[in-house]
């Protein structure tokens, strides 16, 4: 990944990276308030040589103390020094446990010795350390004492005397909080990154574009009122999601230049991609352009398209397939323009023999005769072979992606089992895109005011474009419904 992609994993997981250094910041200050407060009491030792002599003598004594002085902050911790600060101030503790809060050190190239005693009473860490400090001047006293008598060469003094401190040495608040932020920032940026790589959806085109080769042949924008508004025509006709499938239906016919495929299966990898309302949705704009079109419901197992379009589903292809009807008597005309639908009819037990059979394939040349495109809609590839079945009898076959949903093995598999039977795939519609992704940078271009008439826009995209937006799909079905080619299509019948 180059920088582009961190920057995009930081842009679309800010709200996880940002509750993380929020959390960060509580715990740490969280922590702070918790921990009893630790105070930490100073004193300081002067080591000196007990020598009057020359100046030769004094630099010798120096060198001397300097080399002695290690020895003597080592002894700082020991039962030696520490017991008798322990019964001096009649401290309920042992050695051990004290040396664990006393500390001794000693500046480099100097006669210093540093000691510093933590406890969570002021008063008592520095009781301790003048304790410890007096302690040690009395010990190395006796055992720098030359063992015939006499004087000790060293002697220890109090530089500085321990004074109790005003405020706790731990724990540190502002540091804590700064940790916590750091801590948190780190966790939600490995969380992101990782949420990232092992989230194998396809969100971007470059995701599609590892996953197939095939062209991408649109780009349909999320709407959110597409669910209970899936049709076309609800929408404004200059909104991006009728821009849509306007430039979905011109690419299309650019990747079907040669005009071989006049039968097109609209399939996805797995239900809820929203491959019915593309196949509809695609119908009807091809429609509006001035095409004669058939919309076939082939998916017998959840049909959708008798539903989105408000017409009789219940005598249909199936109806056709088993031959208790003509397809003649049982094609709908919806709308003022080209578009004529044939819905599922009854769900039968066998899906799958009835699409491949050759009833089927018979069907769909009688109504390439008469329609200038015939869009099927396709059950899912993965689910069930209906699609791989019809796919063998179209001229090519559409894909639909949904954005955010699917994942890249359900696309492989899907595009692998369209290779296995050798259909020809025209290319991939990318459903659901985010409006505000990287990818989607052109759906901002056109601007709708949502109080203007919708008849106001664009009279010449197609003949019947201001009739569609006006009217309600109930309206045009009710009017619609039982229609049949004989009567209403400008064409002569389907042949049988």
């Amino acid at each position: 990944m180059d920088l582009r992609d961190y920057l995009q994993i930081i842009r679309v997981n800010w709200i996880l990276i940002a509750a993380l250094a929020l959390s960060g910041i509580l715990v740490g200050a969280a922590t702070s308030v918790l921990i009893q407060p630790t105070y930490t009491a100073h004193t300081q030792l002067f080591v000196s040589i007990q020598s009057s002599g020359s100046v030769q003598e004094l630099q010798q004594g120096n060198t001397f103390s300097q080399a002695r002085v290690q020895s003597y902050v080592q002894t700082v911790a020991t039962p030696v020094v520490l017991q008798p600060a322990i019964d001096s101030l009649g401290l309920r503790t042992t050695s051990s446990e004290l040396s664990a809060r006393v500390k001794a050190s000693s500046d480099l190239n100097t006669v210093l010795i540093n000691i510093e005693v933590s406890d969570g009473s002021s008063v008592q860490a520095a009781a301790t350390a003048q304790a410890v400090a007096n302690s040690l001047i009395k010990a190395v006293d006796m055992l720098e004492r030359p063992k015939m008598g006499g004087t000790s060469p060293i002697s220890l003094s109090v530089i500085t005397p321990a004074a109790a401190p005003a405020t706790p040495s731990a724990p540190n608040t502002k540091l804590n909080t700064i940790l916590g932020l750091l801590a948190g920032l780190a966790s939600g940026l490995v969380l992101a990154v990782l949420r990232t790589v092992l989230d194998t959806r396809i969100k971007t085109e470059s995701d599609l574009g590892r996953v197939s080769n095939a062209p991408l042949l649109g780009r349909i924008a999320f709407d959110a009122d597409a669910q209970k508004k899936p049709l076309l025509t609800q929408s404004p006709p200059q909104s991006p999601r009728a821009e849509s499938f306007r430039q979905l239906r011109t690419n299309l016919q650019f990747a079907n230049v040669a005009g071989h495929a006049k039968t097109l299966v609209v399939t996805s990898s797995l239900p809820g991609e929203g491959k019915s309302t593309t196949a509809t949705n695609l119908a009807i704009a091809l429609a509006q352009a001035g095409q004669s079109v058939c919309l076939v419901d082939a998916d017998l197992r959840r049909p959708m398209v008798g539903e989105y379009l408000g017409l009789e589903r219940n005598a249909g292809l199936t109806t056709a397939l088993v031959g208790a009807a003509d397809v003649n008597d049982l094609l709908q005309g919806w709308g003022q323009g080209g578009l004529y639908v044939l819905t599922s009819g009854q769900i039968p037990p066998n899906p799958s023999e009835l699409l491949g059979s050759a009833e089927m394939k018979h069907l769909l040349s009688r109504l390439e005769a008469s329609f200038d495109v015939i869009i099927v809609d396709a059950p899912p590839l993965l689910p069930v072979t209906d699609a791989a079945v019809l796919s063998q009898h179209a001229g090519g076959v559409v894909v639909v992606v949904g954005a955010h949903k699917t994942r890249v093995q359900d696309v492989q598999k899907a595009m692998d089992t369209l290779n296995l039977v050798e259909a020809n795939v025209l290319g991939v519609v990318f459903n659901r895109m985010q409006v505000k992704s990287r990818d989607a940078y052109a759906y901002s271009y056109y601007t709708v005011d949502p109080n203007q008439d919708p008849s106001s826009f664009l009279e010449n995209d197609a003949p019947s474009i201001s009739r569609f937006s006006q009217e309600s799909a109930s309206q045009i079905s009710a009017t619609s419904r039982g229609q049949r080619v004989a009567s209403t299509f400008p064409r002569n019948n389907i042949r049988r």
